[in-house]
Order: C-alpha cells, then sequence, then structure tokens
C-alpha cells in the first residue's frame, strides 16, 4: 500500500470532507481516504502507483485544487457546490 497527501485550497468545513471522501473513494485502487480538516490534507491509501494526477484532477474538478494551483473564482464556486453536496448526501 502506498499513501498519497495532497494538501488542497477551499476545504471548509465536513461537508467539503464528505465529498471529497466519496469522490476519491471511486478510485478502485484506493482502500481509504481521510481528510484532514484543519491542515487540508487529504490521505489517499492506495495499491497503484503514478495515480497521483488523476486524484489531483479529480480533486481540482470538484473545486479543491491542490495548493499551490490556480484558484480563480469559479473553482471556490465549485468547492462550495461540491460541499453543499457533501452536507446533503453525509451518511
Amino acid at each position: 500500500m502506498k499513501q498519497e497527501i495532497i494538501r488542497v485550497q477551499n476545504l471548509k468545513c465536513a461537508g467539503c470532507v464528505n465529498s471529497i471522501m466519496q469522490l476519491l473513494g471511486v478510485f478502485p485502487e484506493v482502500s481509504d481516504v481521510n481528510v484532514d480538516l484543519e491542515h487540508a490534507d487529504v490521505r489517499i491509501t492506495t495499491d497503484a502507483d503514478d495515480q497521483r494526477e488523476n486524484y489531483e484532477a479529480a480533486l481540482t474538478r470538484a473545486g479543491y485544487p491542490p495548493m499551490g494551483e490556480a484558484n480563480p473564482l469559479h473553482r471556490q464556486a465549485k468547492s462550495y457546490i461540491s460541499c453543499a453536496v457533501g452536507r446533503i448526501t453525509k451518511t
């Protein structure tokens, strides 16, 4: 098993955490996703190599780009939508 740690932008609350966990949980090689809200770290446990770019792309599409990447207004707005969905679908 391998662990990828991606620090993301626009992480606000438990709704965001839930959305990210659901988003990355659909990757078949991912066995666990943990999100540290305080430090904005996403920890992905996987058995695949060279998938980090795919995880980062999925996070970016959901409005949570990696730290250091551009964070235009439309990505910030997308994160609010993802957050709201995460709050509604939280189990």
